[in-house]
């Protein structure tokens, strides 16, 4: 049986203060222009854990940050 583990990370509002994706009502989703050290931000973000095992999962941003949630595949004891 495959076993993860989970990890949450929060990062600030100040490095990511740009990037924001809007859904309307109806549900289109439209990504606002963003400036390209906030998406180089995002990309080393997701690198570091992807290099140390972990996955994203998912991210959420907020007006006080990003809350992003990791998984990896935990070796059997």
């Amino acid at each position: 049986m495959v076993s993860y583990e989970y990890r949450v990370s929060v990062h600030p509002a100040d490095s990511f203060r740009d990037m924001v994706y809007f859904c309307s009502n109806e549900g289109s989703c439209t990504a606002e222009l963003i400036p390209s050290d906030q998406v180089r931000r995002m990309e080393v973000l997701l690198n570091e854990g992807g290099q140390r095992g972990w996955e994203l999962v998912q991210a959420s941003f907020g007006k006080d940050g990003v809350l992003v949630f990791w998984k990896r595949q935990v070796s059997p004891a």
